[in-house]
C-alpha cells in the first residue's frame, strides 16, 4: 500500500469515528472486535495512522461497512464542509506548525460539531479564494502573529549572532564596516559581491539586492548608503549562519510561494538588526534615555546615529528590548508611507505586543486622523520640503488619548524621505500605552514639552465636532446614530 497523504489519512479517521458512532461502538468494543488496541484506533481516528490491508478488512467488518466504502475518500453529507475544506487546500497553507498545532486536531474540532460550523467552514473556503491572488497578505499576517506571540524577542537568533561575533572575530565597534561583512561573505560562503550589480537593470531600480543562488552572485545597487549596503550583507550573513534555506532572493518580499519564505526572511532580518545593534549596549543606551527627566528628540537621534541605523533598524530593535528588559510588552509599532502625488497615507507594517491597540492598519480606505503624531509628522515634513529645505530625519512625541476609551500611549514618531521612491516619505511610531510600568521606566513622560492631544482611529469613525484636522465627513458614526433612532423609535412603538 502506498503511503497516505495527512489529508487521506484526516478524512480516513473521520469515516471510522463516523462510523463506530453510528453503531454505538466504545473504543475498547472497537478494539475487541477488531484486534486493535484502543491507543492505535485513537490514532486512526486523529488521522495519524493508516491500517495495512489486513487489518483494514478486520475494521470494515467490525463497522458494518464494505471495505471499498470505508477507504473511499468521500464523507457522508454531514462531514462535507469538513471535505471541501481539506480538499481546497486551505489548512494546508496555514503555517500550523510555527504555532504548534497539528492540523489533524483542527479538523477534529470542525467535525466535532460540522453541522453548527458549516457556514464557517463555507466562509473560510470563500476568503481562501479571494484571497488566492494575494496570499502573501495572508501571510504575513501570520508572521505578525506569531512574533507578537513572542513579543518580538527571540533568544536563539540573539545567541547566533554573539557566536557570530565571536567565531568571526567582528569585535565591539559599530558601526560595523561594510566591507568586514563583504569578505566574510565571499571568503567563508563563496559569495560574490557586485556593488552595483542593480545598475544595469532599470527594472529593478526599486530593489536594494538581489541574490542569484547558482553563481551565489549578490548584485547590489550603487545607490545603497554605508548603512543600507552593511545591513543587506549582514541579512545575507543570518541567511547563512543560521542556515535558511527556503529564501526569497530579492531585499523585499515581492511575492512569497510558501510561509517558510516570510519566516526565514524575518529572522535574517532580526540578525541582521541584532548584528549591527548589539543588544547589551543598546539596552544600556536606552535605559539611559529613559532615565532622563525630559523628553530629548536629539538625544533619541543620536542613539540610531551610534549604530549608523535606519529608523527602521532602531525602531525593530526597540520592540525587540522593550518587553524583555523594560517590562513595557504593551506596545505598538507603525510604519506610515505618505504618498505625494495622492496626498494619501497608509500603514504598510505593523506590529502589536500584547494586545491589539487602536491605532493599527485600516482596510477600509478611510482616513487616518490626522491627530496622530504619526501623520501629523509627515504633514510637517512634507511642508518643509515644499519649502525647498532639506531635511533627513525629524522626530517627535505626542501623549496620544483615544476617544472613547480609557487608554493613552506615548508615541515617539521618526519621519524621512522615502527610499529608493522619491515621491513619497517614511514614518515610524513606537506607542506605549502609559500604565505604572511605563511610568517607573520612562522618567520623561511628564515632560510639559510632550504634547497630549485627543486622537481617533479615522475621521470617519470620529464624532468630533471642532476637529480642523479632520480629512472626511464622520458617515459612519452619522449611520450608527441614524441606526440608534430607528431602533429607539421602534421600541416606542412596541411600548405604547
Amino acid at each position: 500500500m502506498s503511503a497516505k497523504s495527512p489529508n487521506e489519512r484526516i478524512l480516513f479517521g473521520l469515516k471510522v469515528k463516523q462510523l463506530r458512532q453510528k453503531r454505538g461502538l466504545s473504543f475498547a468494543e472497537l478494539a475487541a472486535e477488531t484486534g486493535m488496541s484502543v491507543s492505535y484506533l485513537n490514532e486512526i481516528e486523529k488521522g495519524k495512522k493508516y491500517p495495512k490491508d489486513d487489518k483494514l478488512a478486520h475494521l470494515a467488518r467490525a463497522l458494518g461497512a464494505p471495505q471499498q466504502e470505508l477507504v473511499r475518500q468521500e464523507l457522508d453529507k454531514s462531514l462535507a464542509p469538513v471535505e471541501e475544506l481539506l480538499q481546497s487546500n486551505f489548512l494546508n497553507e496555514l503555517p500550523l506548525d510555527v504555532f504548534g498545532i497539528e492540523m489533524s486536531k483542527v479538523v477534529e474540532l470542525i467535525a466535532s460539531a460540522p453541522t453548527r460550523v458549516g457556514a464557517f467552514i463555507t466562509t473560510l473556503l470563500e476568503l481562501s479564494r479571494s484571497y488566492a491572488v494575494r496570499e502573501e497578505n495572508f501571510y504575513f499576517g501570520a508572521l505578525r502573529s506569531y512574533l507578537e506571540l513572542n513579543n518580538n524577542y527571540f533568544e536563539d537568533i540573539e545567541e547566533a549572532v554573539r557566536r557570530c561575533i565571536a567565531e568571526f572575530g567582528l569585535g565591539a565597534q559599530r558601526p560595523l564596516p561594510a566591507e568586514q561583512l563583504q569578505s566574510l561573505l565571499e571568503q567563508r560562503y563563496g559569495y560574490t559581491v557586485i556593488p552595483d550589480g542593480l545598475d544595469p537593470h532599470p527594472e529593478l531600480a526599486e530593489l536594494r539586492a538581489v541574490f542569484l543562488p547558482q553563481k551565489r552572485h549578490l548584485l547590489l545597487s550603487s545607490r545603497l548608503t554605508g548603512m543600507q549596503r552593511a545591513f543587506q550583507l549582514g541579512k545575507e550573513l543570518g541567511f547563512q549562519y543560521l542556515g535558511l534555506k527556503e529564501r526569497a532572493l530579492t531585499s523585499s518580499l515581492l511575492k512569497s510561494r510558501v510561509f517558510e519564505e516570510v519566516l526565514n526572511h524575518s529572522r535574517a532580518t532580526y540578525f541582521s538588526v541584532a548584528l549591527h545593534i548589539p543588544l547589551d549596549a543598546f539596552v544600556a543606551d536606552i535605559n539611559r534615555f529613559f532615565s532622563a527627566d525630559r523628553w530629548n528628540p536629539e538625544a533619541f537621534l543620536q542613539i540610531m546615529r551610534n549604530y549608523d541605523a535606519s529608523p527602521e533598524m532602531f525602531y525593530h530593535r526597540l520592540t525587540n528590548v522593550l518587553p524583555r528588559f523594560f517590562h513595557i510588552p504593551k506596545l505598538f509599532f507603525l510604519r506610515f508611507v505618505h504618498s505625494l502625488d495622492q496626498n494619501e497615507f497608509e500603514v504598510d507594517r505593523e506590529l502589536h505586543l500584547n494586545r491589539r491597540h487602536h491605532p493599527h492598519g485600516n482596510g477600509l480606505l478611510e482616513h487616518y486622523c490626522r491627530r496622530w503624531v504619526s501623520v501629523s509628522l509627515l504633514s510637517d515634513l512634507y511642508q518643509l520640503q515644499k519649502e525647498g529645505k532639506f531635511v533627513s530625519t525629524i522626530v517627535g512625541a505626542q501623549r496620544s488619548r483615544y476617544i472613547g476609551t480609557e487608554d493613552e500611549y506615548l508615541c515617539i514618531t521618526l519621519a524621512r524621505p522615502g527610499y529608493p521612491s522619491p515621491n513619497q516619505n517614511v514614518s515610524v511610531t513606537l506607542g506605549l500605552l502609559i500604565n505604572d510600568d511605563v511610568r517607573r521606566q520612562v522618567k520623561f513622560l511628564d515632560d510639559p514639552a510632550i504634547q497630549v492631544r485627543e486622537v481617533n482611529k479615522t475621521c470617519e469613525r470620529c464624532a468630533l465636532t471642532d476637529c480642523v484636522e479632520r480629512a472626511a465627513p464622520p458617515v459612519v458614526v452619522t449611520k450608527r446614530e441614524k441606526n440608534r433612532s430607528i431602533a429607539q423609535k421602534l421600541t416606542e412603538l412596541n411600548e405604547a
